[in-house]
């Protein structure tokens, strides 16, 4: 049945869109958002304004619905619109192709390239501008795309789309209608014609009449444009007609051209003449491609440009076409003619075997005619012969690469790619042919010995043998399926035709080859039989079509009956049918299956094989299928004779295994089925190859493979029995010996890297299968297999010598094999992102590692576990385009060299310290491209030639000196696509590239006049290559692995090999019809560009200028700025500085050195020379004050040197960060480094396994800290209490060590900030201090300071330039500039005053963009935008409703967090197009995509570089990871914000619990200390607490209770596993200053504040006893133990002390179970009568304890004559004991070891003391009195508190024979 016709009559001359569909109406139409019909005052007329920010939410859409069609039959499409200037515009048309395709085709100034797939078409479209404008001139000099918004002056637009033009030459499909049309904003719109005639948009219809023109289409009244009298259409419109003959880029974009419409057009005639020649422009693909036949067929060489000129050919001779086309021929092709005729010089023919429908012909002046023909013919006769070259005598003489060809194919590791259900025996038995991707391998299968043919272009799904396997036929897969029939025994290429269906899925030969059959399916996704006549092909290459049929059903495996060529039979799924070719026509007849009609037939088989003297009614088939049925079936009556089905053996292991039951259950599911005259061999998912009697009775023989097996072939002897597994495996079985042979595995998905072990001749490969293999390159076998399932391997190397490899993964770990037994030696976690980069270096004592997100490893390969050496971070371009081998070392293992820290520098290191060398710049600017060169690959050739090769974007390779950065020459087009590998021979004379499927050979010097040779045969790109090490082989992986003989180097180490042999022909590795064939490449230009090779980051440095100079003379003496280089070498880098009169009113100088009296700074002044200080501190909470403390500081290092190795205590993990801080938190995403402050600490914490390293060194609180961008640097400042000092502390991160202490500041450091290429540090005082001061990082000398006139909050470098940093503060925003000269460096500052509108005083925080925007905060909670360039604010917006104190920005996404607890994402990617329009400021341009409400002030912030997860530090001393993405937030640091009173352990260690003044219990886990379970009375303050005893573990371990006392006089009892308040008590009128346990939890003993102690039960809750001997005076400590029942004659197991701070003592003897408590002693300690500390409060509190050790002896401390531990007998009622201390005690503990007493001090120090001899030790640490000290149950940790600072000690093993530092 035919396909309905369009009725086209009514369509003539043309159709107006818009009134037909009567668009006004919008009934037939759809309009959506901003759609408005408005007055045009230039066409004077109605036009339809379409605008809006999305376009998909803004556009007319014509129909109504996507379901309904235009049917609009006109071949050209007018479309009169104008975009919307400085705006974009996208327009969608669907057009409707004859097979009922529908191909979008869309065109926009949004899209940048021409993008192609099978149905969607994406043009660029090229606005045309005011003639004479900058934008119009720019485009024509430079003959460059401008594709991005529409320029000022845009005009009104007569577009014509040629769109029967457009399917068939992109995608080779025939136009039929136009279904739809959509515009969308922005745009105006007039109206929108279709028409099969091209009008001519200039001239009118009375024009036309008037002026007699008949050869051309004048435009219609209503498609015309209205021009003025004296005007001209072309200076008023544009008019574009696609195809165009424009010459601006990128190709096959919609632009305006250079001919009128009616001087050039294509015909409408479509029928294939022969006519004159004409000029033609093509695509870039086709361009490419006559490119390549024209460099082939001409003997001159091209020149590298810098400009490349379009490749337009002008001239074209008349060629005789030699093609064969049949009688059915279709008419519908077509050539496009000119009528200017030339004559031939010199013609070739070029019949390509697979061109995609072009035919290029081609004369040696480097003309060339293209034409497009239709192969919808059912009928084909090809002839399939190599490209023939000129016969020219200079051609012949050419001096190539010698040999030639310079590679051949040896050996390919690799089965499959597009099927596993495919292979062949030939017909001797002795050989196995297979697809391996895109080629066919014949393999040997006693001597692995393979040939290929190659040929195909895609993969290969289907072959097939004729029954003397003389012929050989493959099919590949793909949107256009070829088929190619082989000469087996000559290799090459009889005859190769297309097959009309998208894919072949099978193919099969009759026995005497004279038929071939084919399945696939078309192009509505029907299954498609086509069977041809192939008796011809050897004589001719000719191939009929005898039959072709389409059916529903579907078709799984098709073959050709052995007895008779026209009888087929086919199974599938439901279905099993016979076929027969009769007169012409395919017919088929189902088999009638019964009740077996719903099974999934996989494979069918004819009895007997290949005899052909039977009778076909005597003829058994068998057919398998996925339920384990084996169905007979009568080919005669088309009936099943017989059907089985086939079960696992249900049996125990040790019976015999050759048995398969026919039972009932699950059955076999069976591939593949092979009939021989003895047996049968079945291969089923099981992964069993089975062999069964014909009768299937049962199994005689099997194998076990490790995937399902999916194809079986019995060979014809019926020996051997081939098998292919799911997973990539080829093997045979030999029947007689029961013998298994595997002859090729492979690897499942693409390869992403590999390296040689060149001792061993091993190779390793890593695939995206998640495996890494190695194999034996000699015998092509697998040796070893690694597989991780859970990440990618995606980097590979082997140890130069050692039988070792290192593989890297996609989730950053590196782990290195030793191959030998298997195992793991070591595994690194250095990378976040997927490891790019791994090498070793060739003497074998280093191996480098290079992550996607910037970081570099070096590790110490000498060493097992290959430690790390040094790490760095932001130093390696960032993405996985440069794996798998980013990394490159010279061959004298010297230097290291990789593309980073960006894209378009190369830097060099030193290899062994990972030292920054050199940077050489490649970004040098193509004026062909839109974007600067960026460098893609690098590599050292052997250091003899003291080389360095950069691949680069733009397809170059660029030869640099290794030492200075030279650059030597540059070849320019390498490949079509960028170079994937570089690789140069041991001897410098050969250099290896691949890109995209092909591998190139070239001559290192490029002296010849045909540098290389080029070699086909991967079907899928070529991920990594490279010469072996013995320089014999290339090894190239992708789809597979190519082994090729590289004969060059067999014929420097082979001199008895003849050149004539090296240069004998082989298969055609070199295919006829490849898109690829050999070039030359051309000679590099004489004058190379100039690479800038520097230490730092080129940077623009416009407005700023000293304040002496004028705008005459500013170009004259700022020409350059000189900066010095890491070896003293002089380097200029120019920059032009812009010298605008609104900037250079404002700048002033600043002293280079110290601070100078003459500094003078706009609006400060109050004298000459005098500056106004700012005194009192701001109010913004931005800016850092320290906290009060109590502690005193004097003689903090007095006595605290400790001897190495012999400390008591070793600091563990310090909990808490320090909320007060300031930017106090860093955080790098790729080198995991993660560092905080808390008091005086620096806290560098591993995130993964929560490990802490510490910085000691501070003796006052931290109030900021920043890390340089490599994370090897970390500063940390802080000031010191009632000082005038402050220190910056200096820290190398490896190695945890200060490197320097810096001293300018006199008061507290606000902010501090590395420049980006780390060369500077700049650092900013307090309010008190108001300086700035520079920093030279190399030594950290002072480079220069300066003083401002207010507060300074924020400072930070400008991303883009090193040289350029803004601080904010009060009042106004300064932009710095750094001027360094020789040894003298210089600041220059702009100040510009915060404007009006922003209504705020202060500017608390500020980030930098990398497009020339600065973002700013202010203390009203609004966030400023400032235009960098020019140093405005050009908007504003209300971002919080308080102060803003942090802002990040990356990117388009800014972050924002204040004192309202909030942190916000913004979304502002609007901004900076309002800066480059300098529009006003519109607040809702930001959009606010995320909010998060944290527990306190926001004080810091880190962000990845995507803004995607951070980490936030808040005033309630928590650090927040937050994931925007997922919009979370986890506690990662959680800390006290107020005082922590004390703190208590559990009985069995396993938690510890802390109490603090804000009414807070924390409960957290020893191991890992994280915070488990928080207890929060609100308005109360927790003073004291107690973990209940565990007296009977299996009774109380799921009772543990914490009981605590607050400020209220309450007692609350809370069940630390239920997680909930159990009792509150109030037994006291007053707080509650101490309390404890009773030794058997049976009672809650408390004391007060006024003196009162309490004894209550915890079950009832009620007060069981008062004691008020203490009264008047508050408690501070009680303690329980354990004494004799008897001791001390009273009666009770249970004694206790109660301490108040009126240095009195009491001890009680207790038995609560009988309520007895007596007194046994009562204690008091003299005091001076006038103490020297007048306030009471002041006093050195009084504490107590029992000796954990001695029975009877009371160990105290408090106010006494002199600082002194008592130790108090309660036997003898006296001293036994006086330790002296040097300062007051403020805490005390005592080790349950007996041998340590830990005392904590005002003074900052932990004491520990050894009381059996009175040695001590001093601890720092604390940034406050170290108020609480306890140690824990078992001795082996202490934890002591300074204010919110809990420390986590780990008590040593101490040596009886301690060497004191200090002696009591």
């Amino acid at each position: 049945m035919e396909k309905p016709k369009i009725e086209s009559v009514w369509q003539r001359p043309y159709v107006n869109i818009f009134k037909h569909f009567k668009l006004e109406e919008w009934k037939k139409s759809t309009k959506e958002g901003d759609i408005a019909p408005i007055m045009d005052k230039t066409l004077k007329c109605t036009v339809y304004r379409i605008r809006g920010s999305i376009p998909a939410g803004n556009y007319i859409q014509l129909p109504k619905t996507t379901t309904q069609s235009l049917g609009l039959v006109g071949r050209y499409l007018y479309i009169l619109f104008k975009p919307i200037v400085s705006k974009y515009f996208v327009v969608h048309f669907d057009a409707v192709t004859e097979d009922s395709q529908v191909i979008r085709i869309s065109f926009s100034n949004l899209f940048k390239e021409f993008k192609c797939t099978v149905t969607w078409l994406q043009f660029p479209f090229v606005c045309g501008a005011v003639k004479g404008s900058v934008y119009n001139t720019t485009a024509k000099s430079a003959k460059q795309d401008l594709v991005g918004p529409a320029p000022v002056g845009v005009k009104w637009t007569c577009l014509i789309m040629d769109l029967h033009y457009i399917l068939l030459f992109y995608l080779k499909r025939h136009y039929s209608h136009l279904k739809s049309i959509k515009l969308c904003s922005n745009m105006y719109v007039k109206n929108i014609f279709t028409s099969d005639l091209l009008f001519d948009p200039s001239v009118t219809v009375h024009e036309a009449k008037r002026a007699g023109l008949h050869d051309i289409s004048p435009i219609p009244r209503e498609m015309a444009f209205l021009v003025p009298k004296g005007e001209n259409w072309h200076d008023i419109y544009d008019y574009i007609r696609f195809p165009s003959d424009g010459v601006k880029m990128p190709y096959d974009s919609i632009q305006k051209g250079h001919t009128s419409p009616h001087k050039t057009g294509h015909s409408t005639q479509c029928t294939p003449i022969r006519t004159n020649s004409h000029t033609v422009s093509v695509s870039k693909a086709v361009k490419d491609r006559v490119s390549l036949i024209q460099q082939i067929t001409s003997p001159e060489a091209e020149i590298c440009r810098r400009r490349r000129s379009p490749r337009i050919v002008t001239s074209i001779p008349e060629i005789h076409l030699d093609v064969t086309l049949s009688p059915n021929h279709d008419g519908g092709s077509r050539d496009w003619e000119n009528d200017e005729t030339t004559k031939s010089i010199e013609c070739m023919k070029v019949i390509p075997a697979d061109d995609g429908g072009i035919h290029v012909f081609a004369d040696q002046g480097r003309r060339a005619v293209i034409h497009r023909v239709s192969s919808d013919t059912e009928t084909l006769r090809t002839k399939v012969s190599t490209p023939t070259r000129l016969s020219t005598e200079k051609f012949r003489k050419r001096k190539g690469l010698q040999p030639d060809p310079i590679l051949k194919l040896k050996k390919i590791i690799g089965y499959g790619g597009c099927t596993v259900k495919c292979a062949a025996w030939t017909k001797s038995g002795s050989a196995v042919a297979y697809p391996c991707h895109a080629i066919v391998v014949v393999m040997e299968i006693e001597t692995g010995q393979q040939r290929f043919f190659i040929g195909h272009t895609d993969k290969v799904s289907a072959l097939s043998f004729n029954g003397s396997t003389t012929l050989l036929a493959s099919a590949q897969t793909g949107n256009v399926s070829l088929i190619r029939v082989w000469n087996f025994n000559q290799g090459n290429c009889l005859a190769m035709f297309k097959t009309h269906v998208h894919s072949v899925s099978s193919l099969s030969f009759s026995f005497n080859g004279g038929v071939l059959c084919s399945v696939g399916k078309d192009g509505h996704g029907k299954t498609t039989v086509v069977v041809w006549n192939t008796s011809k092909v050897n004589q001719d290459g000719e191939v009929l079509v005898m039959a072709k049929a389409h059916t529903e059903v579907d078709i799984q495996v098709m073959k050709i009956a052995a007895f008779d060529d026209t009888r087929m039979v086919s199974c599938g799924r439901d279905n099993i049918r016979l076929w027969r070719v009769r007169s012409g026509a395919l017919r088929s007849c189902p088999v009638n299956l019964g009740e077996y009609h719903c099974l999934a037939f996989t494979d069918i088989a004819f009895e007997e094989g290949n005899l052909a003297d039977k009778d076909p009614v005597e003829r058994t088939l068998f057919a398998c299928s996925k339920s384990g049925h084996i169905i007979e079936i009568d080919y005669k009556n088309v009936v099943i004779k017989k059907a089985r089905r086939l079960f696992p053996s249900q049996q125990n292991p040790s019976s015999h295994p050759e048995t398969v039951s026919l039972n009932t259950g699950s059955g076999i599911a069976i591939n593949s089925i092979s009939i021989s005259a003895a047996f049968c061999a079945t291969g089923s998912d099981d992964g069993y190859l089975r062999l069964w009697p014909l009768d299937f009775s049962t199994v005689f023989l099997e194998a076990e493979h490790e995937g399902g097996v999916s194809f079986v072939s019995i060979d014809p002897n019926g020996l051997k029995v081939l098998a292919a597994t799911t997973t990539g495996n080829l093997g045979y079985l030999d029947i007689p010996s029961r013998g298994y042979t595997t002859l090729m595995r492979s690897h499942m998905n693409k390869i992403l890297a590999f390296s040689v072990d060149g001792i061993r001749r091993h190779l390793v490969t890593v695939s995206e299968d998640c495996t890494i293999r190695v194999w034996d390159i000699d015998s092509m076998q697998q040796l070893y297999d690694f597989v991780s399932a859970e990440e990618t391997p995606c980097a590979v190397t082997f140890h130069p010598s050692r039988q070792v490899f290192a593989c890297g993964f996609s989730s950053g770990v590196v782990r290195i094999f030793n191959v030998e037994n298997s195992s793991l030696l070591a595994e690194q976690r250095q990378h976040r992102g997927q490891v790019i980069g791994l090498i070793f270096s060739p003497n074998g004592e280093y191996m480098y590692s290079a992550g996607s997100l910037g970081s570099l490893a070096l590790y110490d390969a000498t060493k097992e576990d290959h430690h790390v050496i040094r790490i760095l971070g932001n130093v390696v371009a960032r993405g996985s385009c440069y794996g798998p081998d980013a990394l490159t070392v010279s061959s004298d293992s010297g230097h290291l060299a990789f593309v980073g820290p960006s894209e378009f520098v190369v830097t060099v290191m030193d290899a062994h310290s990972l030292d920054e060398l050199m940077l050489v710049d490649v970004s040098i600017l193509d004026l062909e491209t839109t974007t600067l060169d960026t460098a893609i690959k690098v590599c050292y050739p052997p250091a003899a030639v003291n080389q360095l090769l950069v691949s680069t974007s733009s397809n170059k390779i660029l030869w640099l000196n290794a030492k200075t950065g030279k650059l030597l020459r540059e070849m320019c087009n390498i490949h079509k696509t960028v170079p994937s590998s570089l690789a140069v021979t041991e001897d410098v004379q050969y250099l290896l590239t691949t890109g995209e499927k092909v591998v190139k050979i070239w001559d290192y010097k490029m002296k010849l006049e045909i540098n290389f040779q080029v070699f086909i045969g991967h079907s899928e790109s070529i991920q990594q290559a490279a010469f072996s090490p013995d320089q014999l082989s290339v090894i190239s992986v992708g789809d597979a692995i190519f082994i090729w003989d590289f004969l060059a180097g067999a014929l420097d180490q082979e001199a008895n090999v003849l050149p004539n042999e090296l240069r004998r022909p082989e298969a055609p590795l070199i295919a006829e019809n490849s898109e690829h064939p050999r070039q030359f490449v051309p000679v590099p230009s004489f004058s190379p560009p100039h690479i800038h090779v520097h230490d730092v980051e080129r940077n623009e440095q416009d407005g700023f200028l000293p304040y002496s100079e004028n705008k005459d003379d500013c170009r004259q003496r700022d020409e350059s700025i000189r900066v010095g280089r890491s070896r003293d070498l002089p380097l200029q880098v120019h920059d032009d500085l812009h010298c605008g009169e609104h900037i250079s009113s404002h700048l002033r100088p600043v002293s280079s050195q110290e601070d100078q009296g003459d500094f003078e700074e706009p609006g400060s002044l109050v004298g000459d020379g005098d500056i106004q200080h700012y005194c009192s501190r701001p109010e913004s909470y931005k800016h850092f004050g320290s906290r009060f403390k109590t502690s005193v500081s004097q003689n903090l290092h007095q006595g605290a040197v400790l001897s190495e190795g012999k400390d008591d205590l070793k600091l563990k993990v310090v909990i808490g960060y320090n909320g007060n801080g300031r930017g106090n938190m860093v955080w790098n995403p790729d080198t995991a480094l993660f560092a905080y402050s808390c008091g005086c600490l620096v806290v560098i914490e591993d995130l993964h396994s929560g490990s802490q390293s510490h910085l000691t060194g501070h003796t006052g609180e931290i109030s900021t800290l920043a890390v340089s961008h490599d994370t090897q640097d970390l500063a940390s400042a802080s000031g010191e209490q009632n000082k005038t000092g402050c220190c910056i502390f200096i820290w190398d991160v490896m190695s945890g060590s200060c490197k320097k202490v810096l001293s300018q500041h006199t008061g507290e450091v606000q902010a501090m900030a590395y420049s980006r290429d780390d060369r500077l540090l700049m650092s900013a005082g307090d309010y008190r201090d108001l300086t700035i001061a520079l920093w030279n990082t190399r030594n950290y000398e002072l480079l220069a300071t300066t003083r401002v006139s207010n507060p300074i909050h924020d400072l930070a470098f400008d991303p883009t330039a090193y040289n350029e940093f803004a601080c904010v503060g009060v009042g106004a925003v300064h932009f710095w500039l750094v001027e360094q000269s020789g040894n003298e460096v210089q600041l220059k500052v702009h100040r510009v005053s915060i404007p009006d509108e922003v209504n705020a005083g202060e500017l608390t925080a500020l980030c930098y963009n990398g497009d020339s925007v600065l973002y700013t905060a202010t203390n009203t909670g609004k966030i400023c935008a400032w235009d960098t360039q020019h140093n405005r604010c050009f908007m504003t917006w209300d971002a919080d409703e308080g102060e803003i104190g942090i802002v990040q920005c990356r990117g388009y996404r800014l972050m924002s967090g204040s004192n309202t607890k909030k942190i916000r994402l913004w979304a502002v990617a609007a901004v900076q197009e309002m800066r480059c329009e300098e529009t006003g400021a519109r607040s809702n341009s930001v959009l606010l995509e995320h909010e998060m409400i944290l527990d306190g002030t926001v004080v810091s912030a880190v962000f990845d570089d995507i803004m995607d997860m951070g980490i936030v530090g808040t005033t309630a001393g928590t650090l927040w990871y937050i994931n925007w993405a997922e919009n979370t937030s986890i506690r990662l640091i959680s800390g006290h914000r107020n005082k922590v009173n004390q703190v208590i352990f559990s009985p069995d260690e396993s938690h510890f619990a802390t109490c603090a003044e804000d009414g807070s219990l924390r409960v957290w886990v020893m191991n890992g200390t994280e915070l488990v379970v928080q207890f929060h009375v609100l308005n109360q303050s927790c003073l004291c607490m107690a973990w209940s005893p565990i007296i009977n573990s299996r009774k109380c371990a799921d009772k543990q209770q914490i009981v605590a006392g607050y400020s209220d006089g309450t007692i609350r009892l809370f069940g630390v596993l239920k997680t909930e308040m159990e009792l509150k008590i109030h037994p006291h009128p007053v707080a509650v200053s101490a309390i404890t346990y009773s030794m058997d939890g049976e009672v809650i003993i408390s004391g007060g504040k006024d003196g009162l102690m309490a004894v209550s039960s915890p079950r009832t809750g009620i007060t069981i006893r008062v004691i008020s001997d203490h009264k008047g005076s508050p408690i501070t400590t009680i303690e329980c133990t354990q004494k004799k029942y008897d001791e001390f004659g009273l009666e009770g197991d249970e004694m206790w002390l109660a301490v108040s701070s009126d240095r009195r003592v009491s001890i009680w003897a207790a038995d609560w179970h009988k309520d007895q408590c007596e007194l046994i002693d009562w204690l008091t300690f003299p005091a001076p009568i006038e103490p020297q500390i007048r306030d009471k409060n002041s006093l050195p509190p009084s504490l107590a304890a029992f000796s954990p050790r001695q029975s009877g002896i009371v160990v105290y401390v408090g106010f006494g004559v002199k600082p002194e531990i008592i130790l108090y007998c309660l036997h003898s009622k006296q001293t036994i004991k006086q330790i002296a201390l040097p300062h007051w005690a403020a805490s005390l503990c005592l080790s349950p070891t007996g041998q340590l007493i830990a005392v904590g001090t005002c003074e900052r120090l932990m004491k520990i003391i050894h009381y059996p001899n009175g040695k001590c030790q001093d601890f720092t640490g604390h940034n406050d009195t170290v108020h609480f000290i306890r140690f824990a149950p078992s001795g082996k940790f202490l934890l002591s508190i300074a204010y919110n600072e809990v420390l986590v000690w780990q008590v040593q093993k101490t040596p009886s024979d301690l060497n004191s530092i200090q002696y009591l």
